[in-house]
């Protein structure tokens, strides 16, 4: 917990930066997670240490260093509670000095108040693994599950496509079997609970049509439709760009067929399974690019003034869409 709240205060300008990262780098926490996580593994202390007494412990690093088990969401009236979640870093067998917007995004809100058109609102935020198995175990529900009936908007963000941002209107339930970050590949049904009662498909409640009117910052924002469906009485998949047709089986939803969606379809079937009214779905920012000249892995740079622009941006544009999606008005002309 501490260590969440260190990595918080950091990029909110809190307390000693440390370090030569600019504050708003989302990496230092996941780095410090890595580290501690291996020293737990292999502690072996004189009492002794029962491989259940371990694991608990480990998940208890987990939960913690991510602010899973911190949303304070408080008891008072006359303001509204927002949650967004974020993830960790991904694909860094490909570049080992990759960000993610979606982590920093949920550093730079936790705890923050915005203004909207429905008056003042506090941000509470959580971050995730990227790792199949954690969310078969169920770690979206066990985060969102006491905290959404107590929300007035709930949103799960993640890193999408190069130069723009898309609310996704629909949610798969489908594994894609990309590697996780545990090089681990799974390629099923999202496993639920109740699986006989799954749906193949789940919809943002997310104010999209606002959001995309609203100028919330520099990179255009998509009402995307787009799923893959393999269609009823069909064999393969297909491309539809209006969303999937009736009685399909879902192969990819609007925001593709990794943990992306499945974060997405997970919050948004428990928002519905617990029969809430409330406005949720999936923010994918813009992949976050280092700057000119800095695009080598192998330079060793690990950042660059483009780069901490760039995520600067995304993290003031996803706080403008939120408020937005809080209290949605027409955009001014």
């Amino acid at each position: 917990a501490g260590l969440w709240r260190r990595a918080v205060d950091r990029a909110q300008g809190r307390g000693p930066a440390g370090g030569d990262l600019s504050r708003g780098d989302d990496r230092p926490l996941y780095w410090a997670r890595l580290g501690m996580t291996r020293e737990l593994r292999g502690w072996e202390p004189g009492f002794g240490l029962s491989a259940a007494r371990r694991a608990a412990l480990l998940d208890r690093l987990e939960r913690g260093s991510r602010g899973q088990d911190s949303i304070r969401l408080g008891s008072g009236a006359g303001y509204k509670r927002i949650l967004v979640t974020g993830f960790d870093p991904f694909t860094l067998d490909r570049d080992i000095r990759i960000g993610n917007p979606s982590g920093a995004t949920a550093l730079a809100l936790d705890g923050t108040w915005i203004s909207t058109a429905a008056g003042p609102a506090r941000i509470e935020t959580a971050m995730f693994p990227v790792r199949w198995d954690d969310f078969a175990a169920g770690t979206v529900e066990r985060t969102l599950r006491p905290v959404l009936p107590r929300v007035d908007l709930f949103t799960t963000v993640s890193q999408g496509r190069v130069g723009r941002i898309d609310v996704e209107r629909f949610n798969g339930a489908w594994r894609g079997g990309f590697p996780d970050n545990e090089n681990v590949s799974r390629t099923e049904p999202v496993p639920v609970p109740d699986p006989a009662s799954r749906p193949q498909w789940t919809r943002t409640t997310l104010p999209y049509a606002a959001i995309v009117a609203a100028r919330t910052g520099p990179f255009p924002v998509y009402d995307h439709t787009s799923v893959t469906e393999i269609p009823a009485g069909g064999t393969g998949p297909v491309v539809r760009e209006d969303g999937p047709s009736a009685g399909s089986v879902a192969r990819a939803g609007g925001g593709g067929d990794y943990l992306s969606n499945e974060i997405a379809y997970r919050a948004t079937l428990l928002r519905d399974r617990l029969g809430l009214s409330v406005p949720g779905g999936h923010v994918h920012t813009p992949v976050l690019e280092f700057g000119a000249g800095n695009e080598d892995p192998s330079s060793g740079e690990v950042t660059d003034a483009g780069f901490e622009r760039n995520r600067g941006v995304i993290v003031g544009q996803v706080r403008a869409i939120v408020a937005v999606a809080l209290s949605p008005t027409p955009p001014v002309p």
